[in-house]
This record gives C-alpha cells, sequence and structure tokens, in this order.
C-alpha cells in the first residue's frame, strides 16, 4: 500500500532538549529505523513533517540578531526549516535503507503550498509563532511593526499569524511523478510555505497547519492510507482527564461529532482529526493515528485509532 507519514514534532525534537544539531539527527534517525521497516513490510512510504520548534528557534535566533542582521520573513525561515529536517530526513532514510540492502533514492522537495489570498483566516490571526515579549514591549512591537500580539496562555505576548487553508501544491505535479518512479519523497515539510494564488510567486506572511497540509499531500501522491504519527497511542475521549476512553476505530460521521462537542482541542488532536476527515472525504481509504512506535501495528489493525469513511 501507499502510505502517507505524518511525522510529528516529537519525532525530530524531543521535550525539554536544546535543540542542537546532534539531538535533532539522533531522532530522526531513531524515526528512520521505524519507517524503513514499514518499507520492509512491502509498503510505499512517503513523508511530511512538523517544523514548529524550529521555525520558533530560528525566529529567535533573528530576533536576538535583529541588530546586526536582517531579519527574515516568515515564508523564509520556513524554507529554512524545510531544507534542515528535510536534509536529516533524507541522509537518515538513505543509511538506513542502505544498511538493510535497499538502494532507493530518497528526495526531498522544497514545497510552496498555495493558499487564497481572499481565505477568512488572514483577517484573524491565531498561530503564535516566535518569541515571548512583555506587555510593554507587545505594545512597542505593534506600533512598529503592526505586528498583530496576543497572551499565549498567560505565558507572555508572542506574535500571532494567519494559518489559511491549504489548497494544493505548486511542485505537485513533480511530487506525483516522483512517487510513481518508487523515490521515497519528503515533502510538504511544516504543512509547505504559504504562497498565494492564482501563480504561486509571493510568500506569505503566515502558517500552514502541518496535519491539513498532510491531508492535501495524500490525495496529491494518491495514498491509501494517512498516517499521523503523535506522541500517544490512541485517540481518547476525555483525554487526561479520569475518566479517558481510547478509541480503536472511528467513522467520518462520528469524528465530526465528537469535534462539534469540543472533546479534540483545535491545538491538539483537533487537526489530526479533521486532517484524518478530509483525507478520507476525498476518496482515501483509511487514516491511523498513532505513535511512532505502534507505527507497523497500527498498519495492520493491531494498534492506534484507525479512522474509515
Amino acid at each position: 500500500m501507499k502510505i502517507l507519514v505524518a511525522l510529528g514534532g516529537n519525532a525530530i525534537l524531543q521535550h525539554k532538549e536544546k535543540g542542537t544539531a546532534e539531538e535533532q539527527l539522533s531522532n530522526v534517525r531513531r524515526a528512520c529505523v521505524h519507517l524503513v521497516e514499514i518499507i520492509k513490510d512491502g509498503h510505499q512510504v512517503v513523508i511530511t513533517h512538523g517544523n514548529g520548534p524550529q521555525v520558533g528557534d530560528i525566529l529567535l535566533k533573528d530576533e536576538l540578531a535583529k541588530d546586526t542582521l536582517p531579519p527574515m520573513p516568515l515564508d523564509v525561515c520556513g524554507a529554512e526549516s524545510q531544507g534542515m529536517i528535510g536534509y536529516m530526513i533524507q541522509q537518515s532514510m538513505r543509511d538506513e535503507l542502505r544498511g538493510r540492502g535497499i538502494h532507493t533514492q530518497v528526495v526531498t522537495i522544497l514545497t510552496e503550498t498555495l493558499v487564497d489570498p481572499s481565505d477568512p483566516a488572514f483577517s484573524k490571526p491565531t498561530k503564535p509563532i516566535g518569541p515571548f515579549y512583555t506587555a510593554m514591549e507587545a505594545t512597542q512591537i505593534r506600533g512598529e511593526k503592526g505586528w498583530h500580539m496576543v497572551n499565549d496562555s498567560g505565558r507572555g505576548y508572542r506574535r500571532a499569524v494567519p494559518s489559511p487553508t491549504p489548497r494544493s501544491f505548486v511542485q505537485g505535479d513533480a511530487i506525483r511523478k516522483l512517487v510513481e518512479l518508487n523515490v521515497i519523497v519528503v515533502a510538504a515539510g511544516g504543512g509547505g510555505i504559504p504562497v498565494t494564488l492564482p501563480n504561486g510567486s509571493k510568500g506569505v506572511e503566515a502558517v500552514i497547519d502541518k496535519d491539513l497540509g498532510a491531508a492535501v499531500l495524500a490525495n496529491v501522491v494518491d495514498a491509501e492510507i494517512l498516517l499521523i504519527l503523535t506522541d500517544v497511542e490512541k485517540v481518547f475521549l476525555d483525554y487526561g482527564k479520569l475518566n479517558q476512553r481510547p478509541l480503536d476505530r472511528m467513522t467520518v460521521q462520528e469524528c465530526r461529532k465528537f469535534l462539534d462537542e469540543g472533546e479534540f482541542p483545535s491545538g491538539s488532536m483537533g487537526p489530526k482529526i479533521e486532517s484524518a476527515v478530509r483525507f478520507l472525504e476525498s476518496g482515501g481509504s483509511r487514516a491511523l493515528i498513532t505513535s511512532l512506535e505502534k507505527a507497523r501495528e497500527a498498519i495492520a489493525g493491531r494498534a492506534g485509532t484507525t479512522i474509515v469513511p
């Protein structure tokens, strides 16, 4: 089967790690061991990934160096993170494959995501990014740069940017052709670099939800399975409460019901469920949500949460 694997941020940078190149590469290599096991089982794999912590670090570096070097716009920061993470994944996958006697090309595509400039998200920035500021600093930044600043869970003020809906990819045809040639493609990292319609030539200050981007990519490559890897083995109802209940299987209708009831918060499981729904409503066969360690078992139907049309 053809499987779109969406790696969560924890597969690249673990909680409380400093984020050194060595730490991130070690985590990626560990993740690739599991991905190559899936390939050895006879499946074709296409890979996408998150980039939130990495973009955050790039923005912080820009902030600290702003008196010496000019800060880069958000779309350029996203491109930097795609290149770095893609490099780590393709190198690690290639080494792991060769160690198993599999000589398959691995290619990272710097992916631009087409968004509609009239998307309502552009008038309602909701995605906090970058470093934290005091209330006084936030007021000054609003005046100087015109940024939309929000209080992020009481931890301080951060810049908030739009998160428009991904429509398609500028490199979609190239990605599809490479997959048809049995190349292992790493694409649409962090949801892709947002560029505006109609000609896709202008990057915008926005963030694409990585899970929604994964659903679009899965449809672009005609994947049968969307495999969303996160830090829990299954989806839970009443997560974090004494009466939390794991879900082995859901239909799209049940997903919609639970989303409407607020079971899956927008800051955690919500986008993953929405991604699964969009993938299945666009013709996908099955979506799986599980941990990296349980990925193979989930594909075999023995672990994780399975979502079907």
